[in-house]
């Protein structure tokens, strides 16, 4: 009896200093250490409980429970702060076995579950925790997590985000604070390439249809000497480093990284439930193995995005930088030469909004070159990203860019021909070709830095003005094929501006909302046309 006696007091005194080394690394914000001495303090506390049951004291036992749920908690907070999220809930779930009203566990895990995004589970720790004598004495900080909580599970169900005063700021400041958001899209078999993301209801240009945070980001500004390729080369590793530490910290994103395409086997491609995407999913079908760096590499030479395409707008202080990253869901929107979406980026979020109408079961598409450029170009462009685009607008131009009429236009543009001049010659032979309806949207959008430059020469317009078409119909048709775009815009407001036009101000927001989407609402954008900022 004695003897065991001596050996819980040992036990005790063990558990005590480690106690201290664990509480004063904690103190010290040396996360790493403080697990690992968390860890050697949890195995013996959880000894020690299972060798108590004799102990004559009968408050003894429940002093190691208490220990043992602080610990857990106190490892949990270590662990989120190494972004171990996982392994930090687990934490937490064990703490809360022990006693399911502790203060702290109960803080930690809503953090925890915020860092996930998952809004309605975070407020029921947090309101759990408000009922805590403790909390009175943390009434500020725990109401200020109740509010977010409770503003992001609002805007992660209706995606009514609203960035107008931050822009309006001239992006001074952190940017809004914005939530995950899946719209009116689902995944499905596409006839552009393997799976696709298609409208499930008739959206209006300028609706945002998801809003989601990169798995990883890699910025940097690339230097304009021929050292630019290295440094970006140094910014893919370390991307690749970043999206690698993801994935052994989290299952779950291990699991959505293997639902993408790795560029093998397109037609055997499962398609995957969208609801999988969803922050508050946290099981689903694939299995918790982790890829391999090859595959790791195929998938991030696929899917990841650059932030200064074409079809992006780069919002704050991250406008000078070169920006790569892996957003999820995005990955799965194709891309089309007649695009229909158009992607803001904020922070570390992507906000992927309609550019024009877009009808229910039509793919959400944008283009991963600019769909403002000639065929030819466009064709070489596609070349360089491993594949050739065979949507209706390069199938039609492939036709009618061989004639010689249109070579002699183009020929006529290089050696610096009169772009009012051009562009009446295009006209002229669309008519003589009979060309319609969406095959003109195609052919002007193809030419538009003619037709932009002619609209913006006095000279030009004096000389063809009444021959060639309205700026506004040529606008329109292009808007249709190839969706809003600021180089529309501009002509738009360049023209309002020579002409005093109020009546075309409708016309230029209606515009603008489909390049910056209708999370930046009109007097916002008002404010940006007036300021040029397109």
């Amino acid at each position: 009896m004695r003897e065991g006696l001596q050996q819980i007091e040992t036990a005790e005194e063990q558990m005590q200093q480690l106690r201290s080394k664990a509480t004063e690394l904690l103190l010290r914000e040396e996360w790493e250490e403080a697990v690992l001495a968390y860890c050697q303090f949890i195995n013996l506390c959880q000894d020690q409980i299972s060798q108590t049951q004799q102990h004559p004291d009968p408050d003894h036992l429940p002093k190691l429970h208490r220990s043992l749920c602080l610990a857990l908690s106190n490892r949990a907070e270590a662990r989120s702060r190494l972004r171990e999220f996982a392994q930090a809930l687990k934490d937490c779930d064990q703490a809360l076995k022990i006693g399911s009203t502790h203060f702290k566990t109960l803080l930690c895990k809503g953090k925890i579950l915020l860092n996930l995004n998952r809004y309605s589970m975070a407020l029921d720790c947090f309101k759990a925790a408000l009922l805590d004598p403790q909390a009175s004495g943390n009434a500020e900080s725990l109401n200020g997590y109740l509010e977010k909580c409770k503003k992001l599970e609002f805007l992660s169900r209706t995606g009514a985000f609203d960035l107008s005063d931050w822009v309006v700021n001239g992006y001074r400041g952190k940017p809004p604070e914005l939530a995950e958001y899946i719209g009116a899209v689902q995944i499905r078999k596409s006839g552009i390439s393997g799976r696709g993301l298609f409208a499930t209801k008739n959206i209006d240009a300028g609706t945002l249809v998801l809003v989601t945070k990169a798995i990883a980001t890699e910025r940097g500004i690339l230097p304009s000497e021929d050292s630019g390729e290295n440094a970006q080369l140094v910014m893919w590793k370390n991307f690749i480093h970043r999206v690698a530490d993801s994935l052994t910290k989290c299952p779950r994103t291990c699991n959505l990284m293997n639902t993408l395409w790795t560029g093998e086997d397109e037609d055997g491609l499962e398609v995957p439930d969208i609801s999988l995407f969803r922050p508050e999913a946290e099981k689903n079908g694939q299995s918790n193995e982790k890829p391999d760096m090859a595959r790791i590499l195929s998938i991030l030479d696929v899917n990841s995005l650059v932030e200064d395409a074409v079809s992006a707008k780069v919002l704050g202080k991250n406008s000078g930088y070169y920006g790569v990253g892996l957003w999820l869901l995005a990955s799965f929107i194709n891309h089309s030469c007649s695009p229909n979406a158009r992607r803001l980026h904020v922070g570390d979020y992507v906000m992927v909004h309609t550019s024009r109408d877009v009808k229910a079961g039509e793919e959400i598409t944008f283009t991963y070159y600019d769909a403002l450029s000639p065929f030819n170009k466009r064709k070489e462009m596609s070349k360089t990203w491993g594949f050739q685009c065979n949507c209706k607008r390069c199938k039609f131009e492939e036709e009618i860019c061989a004639t010689q009429e249109i070579r002699e236009i183009e020929k006529g543009l290089e050696r610096g021909m009169d772009m009012g001049g051009a562009v009446y010659k295009l006209e002229e032979g669309m008519r003589r070709w009979v060309v319609r309806g969406k095959e003109k949207g195609y052919l002007r959008a193809s030419f538009w830095s003619a037709y932009s430059e002619a609209y913006g020469s006095d000279k030009s317009m004096k000389r063809w003005g009444r021959r060639i078409p309205a700026a506004d119909a040529a606008m329109d048709s292009v808007l249709e094929v190839a969706g809003s775009d600021e180089r529309l815009l501009k002509v738009l407001v360049d023209g309002l501006k020579k002409n005093n036009g109020a009546v075309g101000m409708e016309r230029a927001l209606k515009l603008g909302r489909g390049v910056y989407g209708k999370a930046v609402k009109k007097q916002a954008l008002r404010t940006l046309l007036e300021l040029g900022s397109h």
